[in-house]
Order: structure tokens, then sequence, then C-alpha cells
């Protein structure tokens, strides 16, 4: 054990002499592997952040239910005591057609074309919001759709409208994000596997004549190999950690638009950097990158001058 814990030493020792004698080279390298990894890092943090909003627009599916226009207010009343029975609805709320053109008329930009409207062009509406225990069971979508079927069967009903249609797009932009920054990362993760791979091939080139002299004297490859292996994880793992602070900066300019344009919404909505779990898995998955591009470099050095 003291022998396996001195080799190693004497591997780390070789590393910090080596970064010593050409600081230059590294930082430079760890530059350009912060740079390829912060791209896929950020394309993270934005489908994450985005993740939660849409489990909210899709939390409470409601359907807008349009009665014709000469339908009378009885009837209205007497359609929401029909809708409030049906399975699935939690809450069920009317908007008279007085409301609803009132809360036109405050847009902007309406006040000039519903005044030249003689008679109110909108008719009276139920809000249906569906209880969340019921959308898991059948589909929130599943669900909104028999039940705008069924509902569209009524009296007095002119037109339903559902909101499935919005959070399947949603849905599908989601997963085709998460697809793109997998993409992405991998071809990204290839390249900082050869950055480091062409930064140790240097080294060991440079290094020739005292790799020779060790195994003259009985250096085994596993020994010779180690301190690179660790030249490439310390690049590896402080790109990461550059990547990190690149993202984090990049975020402050960002979330300042985003609540920006969030207020004009009346919402809360920012970009949150990665739990401390993700960033501990972040730096071990950067370490392990740039290991690898050590690993076959220095491998593939060895076993042509053999």
């Amino acid at each position: 054990m003291m022998r396996w814990l001195t080799s190693h030493r004497v591997a780390l020792d070789a590393m910090l002499v080596r970064v010593l004698r050409e600081p230059l080279s590294i930082a430079l390298n760890v530059i350009a592997v912060a740079i390829v990894l912060a791209l896929p890092l950020l394309g993270l943090v934005l489908v994450a952040s985005f993740e939660p909003v849409s489990g909210r627009l899709a939390s409470d599916p409601e359907i807008s239910v349009f009665l014709s226009l000469d339908a009378k207010r009885a009837d209205a009343l007497a359609l929401g005591v029909q809708l409030r029975g049906l399975a699935g609805v939690a809450e069920a709320r009317f908007v008279p057609r007085e409301n609803a053109v009132e809360e036109l008329r405050q847009r902007p930009g309406m006040q000039a074309a519903l005044a030249a409207l003689h008679d109110n062009p909108l008719p009276d509406a139920w809000i249906l919001r569906l209880s969340r225990e019921a959308a898991d069971a059948q589909g929130a979508v599943s669900l909104q759709e028999s039940m705008a079927r069924r509902i569209s069967k009524l009296p007095s009903v002119e037109h339903v409208q559902i909101d499935s249609a919005w959070a399947a797009r949603m849905e599908s932009l989601l997963h085709l994000l998460r697809l793109a920054v997998a993409l992405v990362g991998l071809a990204l993760a290839l390249a900082v596997i050869a950055a480091v791979f062409n930064t140790i091939r240097l080294q060991v080139a440079s290094q020739h004549a005292e790799i020779e002299v060790a195994r003259l004297i009985g250096a085994t490859d596993a020994f010779i190999c180690r301190p690179f292996y660790y030249t490439g994880a310390l690049q590896g793992f402080a790109g990461g950690v550059l990547a990190l602070l690149v993202v984090w900066v990049v975020l402050i300019p960002l979330n300042t638009e985003v609540a920006a344009l969030a207020h004009l919404y009346s919402a809360e909505f920012g970009l949150d950097m990665p739990a401390a779990g993700q960033i501990l898995l972040f730096l071990a998955v950067s370490a392990m990158l740039g290991w690898i591009g050590a690993a076959l470099s220095v491998r593939s050095q060895l076993a042509r001058k053999a």
C-alpha cells in the first residue's frame, strides 16, 4: 500500500514540475478546454431552467367553453351546472360577455376597434380547470381532448378550445433541446479529448530523452505514463472550473434581460446555476475527459517509440 501511495506521490510531483515548467502552454490549453465545456454546460442550464416553466404551464390543464351569441344567460348558467358535474373538472369559472369585452377594451389598440362595433362581439364563456389527479391518470392531452368532444355536444356550446396543443409543442421543443444539447455535448467532449491529446503528445515528444533514460534504469510504462495522466486530468478539471466561472458570468446579463421579459408577463423567471451535486458530476466528467485524452496520447506515443 505504501509503495502504491509513494508511486502516485512521485507522479504528482512530476506533474507539478511539468506544469511549472510550461505554465503558459498549460494555461492556454485550460482556457481552450473551458470554452469548449462552457457551451454544453450553458445549454444544460437553459434546458434545466425552462423545464419547470413547461411543467407549470401544463400543471393545470384548462378548457375554454364559448357559448353561442344568441344563448341566454339562463342557458349559460344551466350549462355551468352540467360542466361542474363532469368527472375531472376541478373548477369552473364563468366569464360574462360584458366582463370579457371590458378586459379586451383595456388592451392597447383595442378601444378604437371595439368603438367601431355597435354590439358586443364576444360570447359568454366558461373556463374549466381540470384536476391534476385526473390529468395524471389519463394524460393531460388525452383528458382535454376527450372532455372537449363531450362538451362540444352540449346545448348552447359554440366552440371548445383546449391548450393541449401548446403543452405538446412545449414538451416537443424541450425534447428537441435536450437532444441537441446531448449531441453538442458529445461532440465537444471529443474536442476536449483531442485538445488534451495534442498537448500531452507535445509533452511526451519534448521529454523523449527523459523517458528513454527512465526506461533504461527499469521504469515501467505505468510509472512513465502516470504523471501524464495526472496532467491531463488536471487540465480537464481546471477547464471545468473555468467553464463554470464563464457560465456564471454569462448568466448575469442574461438574467437581467430575462427578468425584464418575465416582468412584462407578470411572472418570475431566472436562469440558475446547476446544483452542487451536478457541479461535482460536471467536474468529475471534465477531469475524466482530460484523463482519457492523456491516456490515449501517451500510450500511442510510447507504443510508437517501443
